[in-house]
């Protein structure tokens, strides 16, 4: 049987399937499940900076001063007593899970400004958390924020957590970055040991009789593996990080194009909520299967094997791929006949 052992962030994992961060990861129950099924690791569901500020009774100036420029901000978030765990509450999850389960158990804190941030990286460090993720979602709205300021908080939050816990630390980021290779290694520069590609975000949609925001919740497809799969083969062998691809892994052959592409690891969560747990189970079957019948012994000897620096053509990867693709489109009218 081909070996499906993988590296990510310095832990070993039996297997690059890896659930990320989603409501299955609220019950320890199913993190047994996940782990039966055959999960390398699991990425708890976020603690939110509105749990901690609420807790806290500290906002942020960002929060205090622009809250609607907040990707998920107070007027469209949950009261703080409605969310399921609190901030106490979430380090005890931690503790129940690393009993419960023998795979790498990563905390998660989804937010952007210092706030509570670094105490609680330190606390769920203390808890037992193999590592942390931190889901960086911002939204800039405000036309006099320039970019640099936008990295520079970036930077200068991973800094602060980077030198308060001795956890390895995976930043999930947005693919909206002007020079995304660059704002990589300025973050890898600042302590991330891992980079997950990408932060989804979840745009309210509008409700024209009502004259309301709404919030509105599709969840990924296959289609959406392309924006994470072309980055990763870009960033692969260029940073010294290890790499997850997030967002539009439903399938083996998509984890097999996300380890091609250079990532470590690939992270399920619409799959999971859409099809089961069981999912996983299904999908390293068919991985097997697929890297059995073509005799690779390990994924390591696939992974990177389509990124940008192996392929013969890496120009694929940037806008000549564009131009040549776009190039070849026929209008419907010259394939129907005109109308």
């Amino acid at each position: 049987m081909p070996d499906l052992t993988t590296s990510y962030l310095g832990l070993t994992l039996r297997s690059p399937l890896v659930p990320s961060a989603s409501p299955l990861c609220r019950y320890v129950d199913n993190l047994k499940r996940m782990e039966d099924a055959g999960a390398g690791a699991v990425v708890l569901h976020s603690l939110f900076e509105e749990q901690i500020n609420f807790e806290s009774h500290s906002l942020d100036h960002y929060l205090t001063h622009s809250a609607e420029s907040y990707a998920e901000a107070q007027t469209y978030f949950p009261e703080p007593s409605q969310f399921l765990l609190t901030p106490r509450q979430y380090l005890e999850h931690i503790r129940k899970a690393k009993k419960a389960v023998s795979i790498p158990v990563l905390g998660s804190l989804n937010g952007v400004s210092s706030g509570g941030w670094v105490k609680y990286a330190k606390r769920i460090e203390e808890a037992g958390a193999d590592a942390l993720e931190l889901n960086m979602y911002f939204v800039v709205t405000d036309p006099e924020m320039r970019s640099d300021t936008l990295e520079d908080m970036y930077s200068d939050l991973l800094v602060d957590i980077r030198n308060s816990i001795k956890i390895p630390i995976a930043v999930k980021i947005t693919p909206f970055f002007t020079a995304l290779p660059n704002m990589a290694r300025r973050l890898v520069r600042a302590g991330a040991n891992g980079l997950v590609l990408f932060n989804r975000f979840y745009q309210p949609d509008l409700d024209i009789e009502n004259l309301e925001v709404t919030p509105h919740l599709v969840l990924s497809d296959s289609d959406e593996l392309r924006l994470p799969l072309n980055w990763i083969a870009i960033l692969y062998g260029r940073v010294h990080a290890d790499l997850a691809l997030t967002t539009g892994v439903h399938t083996a052959t998509d984890a097999l194009k996300g380890l091609m592409a250079g990532a470590n690891v690939v992270m399920l969560a619409s799959e999971l909520l859409q099809n089961g747990i069981g999912r996983i189970t299904e999908i390293e079957r068919d991985l097997v299967a697929w890297l059995t019948e073509r005799e690779y012994d390990s994924i390591n000897r696939l992974r990177g094997s389509m990124s940008q620096i192996r392929v013969h053509e890496p120009a694929a990867f940037e806008r000549a791929q564009y131009v040549k693709l776009v190039g070849t489109l026929t209008p419907v009218e010259n394939m129907t006949g005109a109308r």
